[in-house]
């Protein structure tokens, strides 16, 4: 499961964050404690989260309830945007509008730099799980999206076929024998069981 951070202020402001380490506003939070109590009936059986203190942050909810630790992870980090950082969308349009248009942030990570980093931190946990274990993976929005466009096999461009993600929604994905499967995307409500006639 591939779950998003809460709203931090630069979020409710549309600023671009990447690895700038803003921590979760009060409804952040709020919405941490709310999605927790929801994913905790999953019973994960690990947690792994973004070293940022955002996804941290989102993390410690779960945590706290199931007794699990937390484990911190560079390579779920957000897209670092470069001279983007700090600015909000209209000053970004404004200053950069051809890096705007094809989504490359000056001195920041390249699509296909973040697709490279974070599928393979995805991959790597994956391969830490037992048959039918749950892990709850915490990170970023724009760096969830990106790598799972990767894992998917979906082109790597800059402003994806996977829609945004809201804050502190989650996603679920499955591998058998080295195929990924999106089961779910961008909720905010349990997963229902589903009796597909592709099974």
């Amino acid at each position: 499961m591939l779950w998003r951070h809460g709203q931090t202020t630069w979020n409710a402001e549309h600023r671009f964050q990447g690895h700038t380490d803003i921590p979760l506003d009060e409804t952040g939070e709020a919405q941490a404690e709310y999605a927790a109590r929801r994913l905790v009936t999953l019973r994960p059986a690990a947690i792994f989260a973004s070293d940022l203190s955002r996804a941290q942050q989102t993390a410690a909810p779960l945590a706290r309830l199931t007794g699990l630790p937390v484990t911190p992870d560079k390579g779920l980090r957000e897209r670092f945007g470069g001279d983007w950082e700090g600015l909000n969308d209209a000053e970004i349009r404004e200053r950069y509008p051809a890096e705007r248009a094809t989504w490359s942030p000056p001195n920041g990570e390249t699509t296909a730099v973040v697709a490279d980093r974070v599928s393979a931190a995805i991959t790597r946990i994956a391969g830490t799980m037992e048959a039918g274990d749950l892990t709850v993976v915490v990170s970023h929005g724009a760096a969830l999206r990106i790598g799972m466009e990767r894992l998917l096999g979906l082109p790597a461009q800059g402003r994806g076929v996977l829609g945004p993600l809201s804050n502190c929604s989650w996603s679920v994905l499955s591998v058998a024998d080295g195929h990924w499967r999106l089961l779910e995307y961008n909720a905010g409500t349990l997963p229902e069981p589903v009796m597909g006639d592709d099974r």
